[in-house]
C-alpha cells in the first residue's frame, strides 16, 4: 500500500474583525460575564480575610475542585467549619473560562491501561463517567441553570493523517467489551451532526455533555454559601505550609494566619509554582473565540444536537454551540509558564487567540461573513501523564488535586468526592482510585521544564499544523515530536 497523503488544503484568512479581537487586559470571560450579570447582586465579591481564623477545613482555591470538595465536605459532615479562600472571585480562573466540555475519561483509558492496568482503569473511567450524569442530576437538584446538556462529545479526524487516531479510540468500547462507551461515526454521518467540509470519520463518546462553566461555578459558590461555608475572596495564600501539632497553618498575602486541622490545595495551575508541585504540574495557555448567535447558520450546518466536537490533534480544537446559537472554539497547545509563573501570556496572548480564530475559519468556510465577537485565555494545569492526581501531604493532612490536563469540569467533581475523603482521613475505596497517590511520572526541574515545554510545543504545532493542510511534516519533526513519549510522558502523538 503506499503512503497515505492528504490532499492539500488552502489556508483560509481571518478577516478584518478577527485580526482585532484583543483578549485579557483584565477583561472577564465572556462565559462570566453573563453569570454576574443574573445574579441578583451583579455578582459583588464577597470580603477577603481581614483576620486571623480557627477553621476545621481551609481550602485553596474557589475553582471547581475547591467548591465541590466543599460541597461533598458539607454532605458528610454539616458541622464541619469549612472556609474557602480564593485569590480572585469564584470563577474568575479557568472554572469560568474553560470550553465548557463534561467529559469521561474513556479517552484516556489505554493510558490507564499501560500505568495501571486493566481493571484500575476501568474502574476510574466508570467513576469519571458517572460524574457526567451526576453533575447534570446536581444541577436539577439545587435549581442551577448551567446550560447542561448531555449530547456526547464527538472526535474528528480533519485529515487522513489524524483517521488511525479516531479509530484508536473507537477501538477503546472493544478493549472493555462496552460497546455503548464509544460509536464509530462514518463521515457521512459526521456530516450530518456537523457538515464541515473539513470533518472527516468520527468516534462519539456517548458520556459527555456541555455547560456554560461560569454558571456552574457561580451556582457552586451559592450552594455552598447556602450551606454555611464561608468563602472569601481577593485573599492570596502564600504557598507555604507550616505544620505544628494537630494544625496546619497558612499565611495570606495579608499576613493573616489561618489555622486548620486539614487544607485542601485546590489552586490547580496555580500549584505550579508551589514546591510540592513543581515537577509534577506544568501550566499551559489555552485560548478561545466565539461568534455572534448564528442560530439559523447552525441549522443550515445540521449542527442542532448539543454535540462538542474536538478534532484529533493533541493541541487539540475544540468547539461547542451555545443555548443562544453561537459557536465557541478554543485551541490548545499554548505556551507553558516558567517556573509556574502565570502571567500575561495566559491572558492577552493574541497570536494565540488569532489560532483559535484560524480553527473556526478553516472548519466553516460557509461562515466567513459570521463576526467572532468574543476571545479570551487562561491557564490549564497539565501533567506528565495528561490525568489529575490526587493525595495529600503533612502526615495526611493536606490533601491536593491538580492536574487535570484541560479536561476538568467533569473530573473536578470526582476530584472533590476524593478530596473531601481525604480531608476526612477516610479509607474507603474512592481513596484507592488509579488517579490517588504519588504521581508515577515527573517533569525534569527549571529550567529544562520550561525549555523543553517550549520547544516541543512549537514542533508540535508546526507539524500539526502543515497535517491540517495535507502536508506530510518531514521525518524529523515526526521524530522530534515523539520525543516526549520516548522518554516516558503520556505526552504528544502516538
Amino acid at each position: 500500500m503506499g503512503e497515505l497523503r492528504a490532499p492539500r488544503a488552502s489556508r483560509p484568512s481571518l478577516t478584518s474583525a478577527d485580526l482585532c479581537l484583543r483578549p485579557g487586559r483584565a477583561a472577564r470571560s465572556p462565559w462570566l460575564v453573563e453569570a454576574l450579570v443574573a445574579e441578583a447582586d451583579g455578582g459583588a465579591a464577597l470580603s477577603s480575610l481581614r483576620r486571623d481564623i480557627d477553621c476545621d477545613v481551609a481550602i485553596v482555591g474557589g475553582g471547581y475542585t475547591g467548591l465541590w470538595t466543599a460541597y461533598f465536605l458539607t454532605e458528610r459532615r454539616p458541622d464541619l467549619r469549612i472556609v474557602i479562600l480564593e485569590a480572585d472571585i469564584c470563577g474568575g480562573g479557568p472554572s469560568g473560562r474553560n470550553g465548557g466540555f463534561v467529559n469521561a475519561w474513556w479517552d484516556e483509558l489505554p493510558t490507564f491501561v499501560k500505568l495501571f492496568g486493566l481493571s484500575r482503569a476501568v474502574e476510574a473511567a466508570r467513576a469519571s463517567a458517572a460524574s457526567v450524569h451526576a453533575i447534570g442530576d446536581w444541577c436539577r437538584q439545587h435549581g442551577v441553570d448551567a446550560h447542561y446538556r448531555r449530547a456526547g462529545v464527538l472526535t474528528v479526524s480533519t485529515t487522513p493523517l489524524h483517521d488511525n487516531a479516531v479509530q484508536r479510540l473507537a477501538n477503546v468500547a472493544q478493549l472493555v467489551d462496552r460497546p455503548d462507551i464509544y460509536a464509530p461515526v462514518p463521515p457521512e454521518d459526521v456530516q450530518a451532526i456537523c457538515a464541515s467540509p473539513r470533518f472527516r470519520a468520527g468516534a462519539l463518546m456517548h458520556d459527555g455533555a456541555t455547560v456554560q462553566p461560569a454558571l456552574l461555578a457561580r451556582g457552586l459558590r451559592r450552594v455552598v454559601r447556602e450551606r454555611g461555608v464561608t468563602i472569601h475572596e481577593g485573599t492570596e495564600v502564600r504557598p507555604k505550609l507550616d505544620d505544628t501539632g494537630m494544625v496546619v497553618r497558612l499565611r495570606s498575602g495579608e499576613g493573616h494566619v489561618i489555622r486548620a486541622r486539614h487544607v485542601v490545595l485546590a489552586a490547580n495551575a496555580w500549584s505550579s509554582a508551589w514546591r510540592p508541585f513543581k515537577r509534577s504540574v506544568l501550566s499551559w495557555s489555552s485560548y478561545m473565540v466565539r461568534s455572534e448567535p448564528i442560530p439559523e447558520r447552525l441549522a443550515e450546518l445540521g449542527w442542532t444536537g448539543g454535540e462538542a466536537i474536538v478534532d484529533a490533534r493533541v493541541s487539540v480544537h475544540y468547539l461547542r454551540t451555545t443555548r443562544d446559537g453561537r459557536i465557541a472554539m478554543g485551541a490548545g497547545g499554548g505556551r507553558p509558564g516558567y517556573d509556574g509563573r502565570i502571567g500575561p501570556s495566559f491572558t492577552d496572548d493574541v497570536a494565540a487567540a488569532r489560532r483559535a480564530a484560524y480553527g473556526f475559519r478553516l472548519f466553516f468556510p460557509s461562515l466567513a461573513d459570521v463576526t467572532l465577537t468574543d476571545a479570551w485565555g487562561g491557564p490549564v494545569d497539565g501533567s506528565p501523564t495528561h490525568l489529575p492526581r490526587f493525595g495529600s501531604l503533612v502526615g495526611g493532612r493536606t490533601p491536593f488535586g491538580s492536574g487535570y490536563s484541560g479536561n476538568g469540569v467533569g473530573p473536578s467533581h470526582l476530584g472533590g468526592q476524593i478530596l473531601a475523603a481525604l480531608a476526612l482521613e477516610s479509607d474507603e475505596p474512592l481513596t484507592r482510585l488509579a488517579v490517588v497517590g504519588p504521581p508515577p511520572q515527573h517533569f525534569p526541574p527549571e529550567p529544562l521544564r520550561f525549555i523543553g515545554a517550549r520547544i516541543m510545543r512549537e514542533a508540535l504545532i508546526a507539524r500539526e499544523d502543515r497535517e491540517e493542510l495535507g502536508d506530510r511534516p518531514a521525518w524529523w519533526l515526526r521524530q522530534a515530536t515523539g520525543i516526549p513519549r520516548v522518554l516516558g510522558y503520556e505526552l504528544g502523538p502516538e
